[in-house]
């Protein structure tokens, strides 16, 4: 159990784990704000709407996971556009999960369409984490 534990903070630093809360908060408040306005002030569709507040929040994401919780070792141009890539792919993985989750919460579940959304919101941060640490970012 103890080698468990040891391997989990190896792993999982409380640096890495308090930035990219801090980070997935706001990115959360992006994804979550633009949807709300999309859909009450706009009228728009939920899911059309779901679909710009994702990518508003994943743009946004990018610039903080890289820099600020991951800290990047990529320098080359190359080197960046396949970290970028794996981004969107990763990202792209957590849409989809967050686009059928939302659908079939807001076709078939009585709650609110923002309770729905923030439902599912929370699994795809935590996926958001392992795809970025262990996929997208380039660690020495």
């Amino acid at each position: 159990m103890e080698k468990i534990k040891g391997l989990i903070k190896k792993i999982f630093t409380k640096k890495e784990i308090i930035f990219y809360g801090i980070f997935g908060i706001l990115a959360t408040i992006i994804n979550m704000g633009s949807f709300h306005v999309m859909t009450s002030t706009f009228h728009l569709e939920e899911n059309f709407a779901n679909i710009i507040a994702i990518s508003l929040s994943v743009i946004f994401a990018y610039f903080t996971n890289r820099n600020l919780v991951f800290h990047s070792q990529a320098e080359e141009f190359g080197e960046k556009v396949i970290e970028f890539c794996k981004f969107i792919l990763g990202r792209l993985f957590t849409m989809a999960f967050e686009y059928i989750g939302c659908f079939i919460l807001f076709k078939y579940a009585p709650l609110q369409p923002i309770v729905s959304k923030l439902i599912i919101t929370f699994f795809v941060i935590i996926l958001n984490f392992i795809i970025s640490k262990f996929f997208s970012f380039k660690k020495d």
